[in-house]
């Protein structure tokens, strides 16, 4: 008979290895911290899942990965976890970036896909009775944010042909994107911009085409908590500091 132990192992074993299939490395520290276990038990674990046959990679001072092309079978979501989705679904459709709305469509359809054939019927249910109104248009801003998302992970340099809000002036920029955000259903993009040599943002709403080039960039080291607090302090130092013409 299973312990309460036993199905809390069992329970960590499902996340580890839903955590190697999304991570491309996850190291034995943080699936400690994670789950709340010492190092040495998460080494058990990787054990355990490697004599159930599971590929796992080992790298040096780095981490742990699956093997390359391996995938595990889909993941079964609960009808709490679907329904969820559904509404999200509806909160994505009222999105300013028509990339978005197509990506995430197609991804709750894949997820559909795999649901039990009773909580499919469920999931379909709730997404004709629920609906989330807004009193802003929602007609589509911006084309490009699927696009600066996969050249923002994939360190891939951007160039932009942008109209500026103050004068309209369309200028040519040549960007390394840095992060994404939104506000009142509009995505800002920071990046840093090679023609200005410092951070600058942009409204995708006002970006009128975007390129990704082939030229690679270092990804910055700060985070974007510290790049807003950094923000805040250049911002204070403005105020209190005024140059003088």
């Amino acid at each position: 008979m299973s312990t309460e132990s036993d199905i809390k192992r069992m329970a960590r074993l499902v996340a580890i290895l839903t955590h190697l299939q999304t991570k491309r490395l996850v190291t034995a520290t943080y699936l400690a911290q994670k789950f709340k276990v010492s190092v040495r038990t998460i080494y058990r674990d990787v054990r355990t899942l490697e004599q159930a046959g599971v590929p796992i990679v080992s790298e040096e001072g780095r981490g742990y990965t699956l093997v390359e092309g391996y995938r595990l079978a889909p993941i079964s979501f609960t009808e709490a976890e679907a329904n969820a989705l559904v509404t999200a679904e509806q909160l994505i459709l009222k999105n300013k970036d028509g990339s978005l709305v197509a990506s995430y469509g197609d991804a709750v359809s894949k997820v559909k896909a795999v649901l039990r054939t009773d909580l499919k019927a469920h999931a379909n249910l709730l997404s004709e009775r629920i609906e989330i109104r807004q009193t802003e248009t929602t007609e589509y801003s911006s084309y490009y944010l699927s696009e600066l998302q996969l050249a923002l992970t994939h360190c891939k340099k951007v160039q932009l042909k942008y109209q500026a809000i103050e004068t309209n002036e369309l200028t040519t920029r040549e960007v390394e994107p840095f992060a994404l955000y939104s506000t009142q259903g509009n995505w800002i993009l920071i990046a840093w911009c090679c023609m200005r040599n410092d951070f600058r943002s942009f409204r995708l709403d006002r970006i009128k085409a975007c390129l990704t080039l082939n030229e690679l960039f270092t990804p910055q080291t700060i985070s974007l908590p510290q790049y807003f607090e950094w923000c805040y302090q250049k911002t204070m130092k403005a105020i209190h500091n005024p140059s003088i013409d």
